[in-house]
């Protein structure tokens, strides 16, 4: 805070980027202005004013909170502005969509900004907040409704919210796109993926489920990426000719969003996607403990020609940990492929289980 550097907050829409801010100001005890880019009136008024616009604008006050800041055509000049001519004056900034924000803002505020990422609540927040019992007793929801804040605050309203929150707010960025026109084709490619999780994905098959064409297919599913709804892995091929070097999974930053999507909360004893379902909530509660930590690494999956697999393959300083996900370790045993252990610096080999995945999420 105030070292002449804009704040910038990314995240899904409903994580809590707002409510974060405003806590972190609420003690302060000094002046706030909150501006709301969603609303039309403060879009327009953000959009290339003046110097004298913004000192009117500003006032008295020492911190301005900048909400949905990717609705402003050119929010990076307008900060970059206030930035310069308001030195004492920190400002706040979130944002629910990279692709617009991250694209306004890089230029414009080059040394002038730090910039963080807020997911739905991982598990060592919840573990850090309410204990051991309360992740070890609610596991089976946060695999089934996923674990954004009102779902956590509610649990006994969890399918309406979550239902709430992907027929209001997931697409609502998609949608306000130039020359994205058709919001049933984004539909039928988010549900595809949903039930393509833990599997390859091919642009040419999707397409023809979909019935599209590969680019489109393409410019979707990046967009997605963008608004943080889905996260792709890539194949690792480095060293043997069988490695599959084109491949990629999709999976979904919230396991109640993707169950939403296909309209599935069957409890755990009844469902036929378990795998799916454990494999893709590992992951991403890796990727969410690694980016908190500041754990930087290369993430991948690997696969062979000869159909040989790992779920989860994690690069750092040219050594691999590598990761099996087993909802139900009892059902078979599982060998790592002597090929990569053989091929590659094999530092970790884990089969995550129920019993014991939560040792890989702490920070």
């Amino acid at each position: 805070m105030f070292k002449g550097k804009v704040i910038i907050l990314i995240g899904a829409r409903q994580v809590g980027k707002s409510t974060l801010m405003k806590h972190l100001v609420g003690n302060m005890n000094v002046p706030v202005l909150s501006l709301n880019c969603d609303e039309p009136e403060m879009k327009e008024m953000l959009d290339k004013p003046n110097s004298e616009d913004l000192r009117l604008l500003i006032g008295n006050n020492k911190v301005i909170l900048i909400d949905e800041a990717q609705q402003v055509p050119d929010i990076g000049l307008t900060l970059k502005r206030m930035v310069d001519n308001f030195p004492d004056v920190q400002i706040l900034v979130t944002g629910s969509s990279s692709f617009d924000l991250q694209n306004l803002l890089n230029e414009p505020l080059t040394g002038r900004k730090y910039e963080y990422h807020l997911y739905p609540i991982s598990i060592s927040e919840l573990y850090d907040d309410k204990g051991y019992l309360f992740i070890k007793q609610t596991l089976e929801q946060r695999l089934i409704y996923g674990s954004y804040p009102e779902v956590i605050n509610h649990p006994e309203e969890a399918e309406n919210i979550i239902l709430d929150l992907i027929n209001s707010y997931l697409y609502k960025d998609l949608l306000a796109l130039d020359g994205l026109r058709r919001p049933t084709l984004i539909n039928k490619i988010v549900k595809a993926l949903a039930f393509q999780v833990g599997s390859e994905v091919s642009f040419n098959e999707l397409a023809q489920t979909v019935g599209t064409d590969n680019k489109t297919v393409e410019k979707y599913i990046d967009l997605l990426e963008k608004c943080f709804i889905v996260f792709r892995l890539e194949g690792l091929s480095r060293n043997m000719r069988n490695e599959l070097k084109k491949a990629k999974k999709f999976y979904f930053w919230d396991n109640g969003v993707r169950n939403a999507v296909i309209q599935s909360f069957a409890p755990v004893g009844l469902r036929q996607d378990m795998g799916a379902l454990w494999e893709n909530f590992f992951i991403s509660e890796r990727l969410k403990r690694n980016h908190y930590s500041d754990y930087r690494c290369l993430t991948y999956f690997w696969r062979t020609t000869q159909q040989q697999e790992i779920d989860y393959v994690e690069e750092k300083d040219g050594a691999f940990s590598i990761f099996e996900m087993k909802w139900n370790p009892n059902k078979s045993k599982t060998k790592f492929p002597d090929s990569f252990l053989n091929n590659y610096a094999v530092n970790q080999s884990v089969v995550v289980t129920p019993e014991n995945y939560f040792e890989f999420l702490r920070p």
